[in-house]
């Protein structure tokens, strides 16, 4: 459910997703990755949603991968290490690299979080998540369900619309651009068309600036319709129905600094 792409600061929320089986439910929190200098209240935000999720964890699961610098999270990792609750290391991508590599990353990886179980997995292939699964669900504590057993997410549609688009730009504009950038889905109306049904979208996405705004648009218009393309084409898969999307790009300065903004972007202190 969450976006992904291969540029820091990709995830800006704590998103939950429920996996229900035969007698249990596991709650996933994904957070955003750790600002080690916060440069805005958006930072200091995102860094707030890690905090509540080691107030509430009964298990932390930290992932990486074969080629990650663990130095660059050395402060992140000393707290995570001291947590009270069972800690878990995963190093993903274990399939792009050598047995004698994932050794020695474990071995890495051991000396950030002594003491604690580390898995290797491919996200990709499957390959070592049936035994990560199993091994998280024997060292849960027990208790009621928290959420009904269809429930996906404690998250809405119109969100994961917002980050599909948000993650486009992120892929399609360089530099500082994306970091500038926050979209908004003001209108999901489901509808007819003479192809069937169709469900119209109507985007807002916000920058700091007007020069900003001219780099979002393109010459002639040409970057938007192709972020509107890219975008439209993932939120079908992802609707599983057809979609008529309308971006459009407004300024709001300042707008990563103002509390009232962030509030109505979905940002919580």
């Amino acid at each position: 459910m969450s976006i992904i792409t291969a540029k820091p600061q990709t995830t800006r929320h704590r998103i939950i997703g429920i996996l229900n089986g035969d007698g249990f439910q596991i709650v996933f929190s994904d957070t955003p990755g750790f600002v080690d200098q916060p440069a805005y209240k958006m930072h200091k935000m995102m860094n707030a949603y890690i905090n509540l999720s080691f107030d509430d964890a009964d298990i932390i699961l930290f992932i990486t991968d074969p080629f990650e610098a663990l130095g660059d999270q050395h402060q992140l990792l000393k707290r995570i290490a001291l947590h009270a609750s069972p800690v878990i290391g995963i190093i993903n991508k274990k399939d792009l690299v050598k047995d004698e590599q994932l050794l020695e990353r474990k071995k890495e990886l051991a000396i950030f979080l002594p003491g604690k179980t580390i898995h290797a997995v491919s996200a990709k292939s499957g390959d070592g998540i049936p035994e990560l699964m199993s091994y998280v669900q024997s060292i849960l504590p027990e208790g009621p369900p928290y959420y009904p057993d269809d429930q996906l997410t404690d998250r809405t549609e119109r969100f994961f619309i917002s980050e599909i688009i948000r993650a486009n730009i992120l892929e399609l504009y360089r530099d500082e651009i994306p970091y500038t950038c926050e979209v908004v889905t003001e209108s999901f109306v489901e509808g007819e068309s003479n192809s069937g049904p169709i469900v119209r979208i109507k985007s807002v996405i916000y920058t700091l600036d007007e020069r900003k705004k001219s780099i979002l648009l393109g010459k002639n218009g040409s970057s938007i319709k192709q972020l509107g393309t890219n975008s439209r084409k993932e939120i079908e898969s992802f609707l599983g129905k057809n979609v008529f999307l309308d971006l459009t790009v407004k300024v709001r300065e300042n707008w990563r600094d103002d509390e009232e903004a962030l509030k109505s972007f979905g940002y919580q202190n």
